[in-house]
């Protein structure tokens, strides 16, 4: 692997008298081109310090921006997501150099960024509060919701762009002040967002960028300053991340790990639903919180379906991100590509049916690739099905019924998303009632929400009491007051000891 011109990116990316500042740390961690396998980059990894320098630069810019009138943040908010959408292929190409995804995925990354900060701009409205005349004799009662101070996101590698657009955009619009940590696997998109925001008018300190790892992380959760943290990545880190913040009272919403099925019946359209399992599964090469990993057959439509989706995944084109032609990339490093393989080991180990070997791929390239993969006859007690893999491997589960189906889903500790495919409106709305989880599709494979409405799943898959984006992320980065008002015209007779009631 290539070491040569290698680019160092700065450890913290934020706003002081127009400069950029570093801190203390001289640890680094690699930033990998996962297509050619060579060592692009070093990200300075950021250490307590740096996270403090941060954190300083928010709480000076707090009190002015959250004293900014709710008109002037919307059309700041309006002014970046143009300038966003300027820059989207920019962004995308950021992206698909350093997370590998096709180039064509990640634009659609960022146009579903782009949903979130168009909701944010209509902050006027979402922050509308209550007010009812004459609750009481002369008394009016009155709500409105303020911003909860300084507030920390910390995301994952799998989407660079649009993940860290869930939390920041209506953080900021709701007056808060933000520090995010993305992943320092593909750091370079946070940067050019930043530079985004100061191109829009953005104060300085509003919104800042540290690189690290853990030690960066843990000094997120600890300190004081800090209000709120918002996190997405796998579930053991999820639940770390929730108890070590709340413990130092943080508000806190931690989406965890997922293992989402999709339920086709005898019924569905099999060419439908082939198609959108072979999408929902090897698309982003399977590194998404919302793949299908687990298709479910019912009855006798396991046999036609798996003949089908084993043609298609072997008619994936894979290769390079920013090949023209590419429909999937590689894996994001070394280790994932392991890591998948090792499980493809388990899979055949434990007697599950390889139907589709992605360890034969062809590449020429020396990146990290991994086709895609296709188990069958898999069982609930196989690491194939238990583990989310994060990679391009699907595993198919036969049952009896829709209601084995909806069991075994209910069975499972993750429940972020899952899915049907069926001609039927009664069987659909029997599954949708019955399964607990958070995200729902009939006949759509990856049900991610619209940005009005929120994202989050059930169970192991969330921490804390609120969703992510939509009218649950306006609530998380707020807190409302209601305000009793009496304005009396002469003094009153006494005080009164009852309980004040209506009157």
């Amino acid at each position: 692997m290539s070491t040569g011109n290698r680019a160092a990116i700065r450890t913290i990316k934020h706003w002081i008298d127009g400069r950029d500042t570093a801190g203390e740390s001289s640890r680094t961690a690699p930033v990998w081109n996962p297509a050619t396998g060579e060592h692009q980059a070093d990200v300075l990894l950021a250490g307590p310090a740096d996270v403090d320098a941060a954190v300083r630069a928010a709480r000076t810019a707090l009190a002015g921006w959250a004293d900014t009138s709710v008109m002037r943040r919307s059309r700041l908010m309006f002014a970046f997501r143009n300038l966003v959408e300027k820059h989207l292929d920019d962004l995308a190409r950021m992206v698909s150099a350093e997370h590998g995804k096709v180039l064509e995925d990640a634009r659609g990354e960022l146009i579903r960024g782009l949903e979130v900060i168009d909701f944010a701009c209509g902050i006027p409205h979402l922050l509308k509060g209550e007010y009812s005349d004459q609750v009481s004799t002369d008394v009016d009662l009155f709500s409105f919701r303020q911003p909860l101070g300084v507030c920390a996101g910390i995301t994952p590698f799998n989407f660079p762009a649009m993940v860290p657009m869930w939390m920041h955009p209506i953080a900021i619009a709701t007056g808060n002040t933000f520090v995010l940590k993305p992943s320092e696997r593909d750091p370079s998109a946070s940067n050019l967002v930043a530079e985004l925001y100061a191109e829009a008018g953005l104060p300085d300190g509003v919104f800042n960028v540290v690189h690290g790892d853990k030690v960066a992380v843990d000094a997120i959760l600890d300190h004081p300053d800090i209000a709120a943290v918002s996190f997405v990545g796998s579930t053991p880190i999820a639940r770390y991340v929730h108890e070590r913040a709340t413990a130092g009272g943080k508000r806190v919403q931690a989406l965890g790990g997922a293992k989402n099925h999709a339920v086709v019946l005898p019924d569905a359209d099999l060419d439908l639903a082939a198609d959108q399992l072979i999408a929902a599964g090897y698309g982003s090469a399977g590194q998404r919180c919302m793949a299908i990993s687990v298709a479910v057959a019912v009855g006798d439509v396991a046999g036609p379906l798996v003949k089908l989706v084993r043609e298609k995944a072997q008619a994936i084109k894979v290769g390079p991100g920013l090949r023209a032609g590419s429909e999937m990339g590689p894996v994001v490093s070394p280790e994932a590509l392991e890591r998948i393989r090792g499980y493809i080991r388990s899979g055949v180990t434990a007697g599950a049916d390889l139907v589709v070997d992605g360890r034969d791929l062809d590449v020429q390239e020396d990146g990290f690739f991994v086709g895609p993969t296709l188990f069958d006859h898999v069982t609930p007690e196989m690491d194939v099905y238990r583990d989310e893999i994060f990679g391009p491997v699907v595993a198919v589960v036969r049952v009896g019924s829709l209601e084995e189906a909806i069991d075994l889903i209910n069975g499972n500790d993750l429940a972020n998303g899952t899915a049907i495919f069926t001609a039927s409106g009664r069987a659909a709305r029997l599954f949708q009632r019955s399964v607990q989880v958070g995200m729902i599709g009939v006949n759509v494979p990856i049900p991610v929400p619209m940005a009005f409405y929120s994202f989050g799943g059930w169970k192991q898959s969330l921490f804390g009491a609120h969703h992510m984006h939509g009218p649950e992320g306006v609530a998380f980065y707020t807190r409302a007051k209601a305000v009793t008002s009496r304005w009396p015209e002469d003094a009153e007779d006494g005080p009164d000891l009852h309980f004040p009631t209506a009157v």
